[in-house]
């Protein structure tokens, strides 16, 4: 029997990263259309590359989060706006109102840790992690980074795919 597997002519990675990212941006039309408004207890923690073609955040955030950044949409956030290959949203971080522009394919993990759902998207094809950097600074009392990795990997609705590429 021959263990080599043949490389796909089919993007079938490209194909499945692309439909499970618009699941975030279906789930933020939805929050859109519902007058901006989270419903219960659902809450998000959005990461994203920071240096990704189409990002626009402001300068500060980019010099303190040259790789990634992660943002949490709860109590306070202004004008979602989930457009077909982005979304925008105005945040606070330490005091100062900012909009963020974020296009879907630079998001790396989308999670509600209220559901224990969670999604996290392969984007570097040398599988080398992101260097580690502080947690949100959002204004207002949410969890730390800490506990999405705890609650979104304990339980079975976390997504991840990789289908091994070759090197």
């Amino acid at each position: 029997m021959n263990d080599k597997v043949a490389d796909s002519l089919i993007p079938y990675d490209e194909i499945v990263q692309e439909a499970l990212r618009a699941v975030v941006g279906r789930v933020l039309r939805q929050v859109e259309t519902g007058g901006g408004n989270l419903p219960g207890g659902h809450h998000f923690y959005i990461t994203f590359k920071t240096g990704a073609p189409g990002v626009d955040i402001p300068q500060h955030l980019i010099e303190r989060f040259p790789d990634e950044m992660t943002i949490v949409l709860e109590n306070r956030f202004w004008d979602l706006k989930a457009e077909e290959e982005y979304f925008s949203v105005g945040l606070s971080f330490n005091q100062r109102a900012s909009t963020l522009v974020i296009p879907y394919a630079a998001v790396t993990a989308f999670v509600d840790p209220s559901v224990e759902f969670g999604l996290q998207f392969h984007v570097d094809a040398d599988d080398v992690p992101p260097p580690e950097h502080d947690a949100a600074e959002n204004d207002g009392d949410a969890p730390s980074a800490g506990d999405i990795t705890e609650r979104g990997d304990s339980d079975n609705n976390v997504v991840t795919v990789d289908f091994g590429r070759k090197k």
